[in-house]
């Protein structure tokens, strides 16, 4: 008497698997921790809101085409101007800092120096790109 033995072959119903692999990769996704990059995080005022402040609560520093940073005509190092601002917001609170910035500065100049305002807790910052010379308003 021949005996015949069963042979596994492969998997002949693969919807099973392909179901299997969808629920997989939903749950990876649900349990993944997303990173989102929020970029900069800074307090935008209200649309209506209006917020007058004293010529003196303000700090105005630029940024130069060659990148280099200026405080009151006096080139500054970014250590510097933290301690600039940190000083002035610990004689007045509300100060709001100005930045001034050259068309042609390094973008890098830039962002190391709003990175600055955040690490030093700046509540009130703004900036705007120099005109160049010569340019009609």
């Amino acid at each position: 008497m021949l005996i015949r033995r069963k042979t596994r072959s492969g998997i002949e119903n693969s919807s099973a698997l392909s179901d299997m692999a969808f629920l997989l990769i939903i749950y990876f996704i649900v349990i993944a921790g997303f990173n989102v990059n929020q970029g900069f995080l800074m307090n935008l005022p209200k649309k209506d809101s209006v917020r007058a402040v004293p010529y003196g609560e303000l700090l105005r520093f630029s940024i130069n085409r060659d990148g280099s940073l200026s405080f009151l005509g006096n080139v500054l190092t970014y250590k510097e101007a933290s301690a600039e601002i940190r000083s002035a917001l610990a004689q007045r609170p509300n100060t709001a800092v100005v930045l001034d910035v050259d068309q042609n500065a390094p973008w890098q100049s830039v962002v190391a120096f709003v990175e600055l305002a955040q690490e030093n807790a700046v509540e009130s910052f703004s900036f705007s790109m120099r005109k160049p010379e010569g340019a009609s308003p």
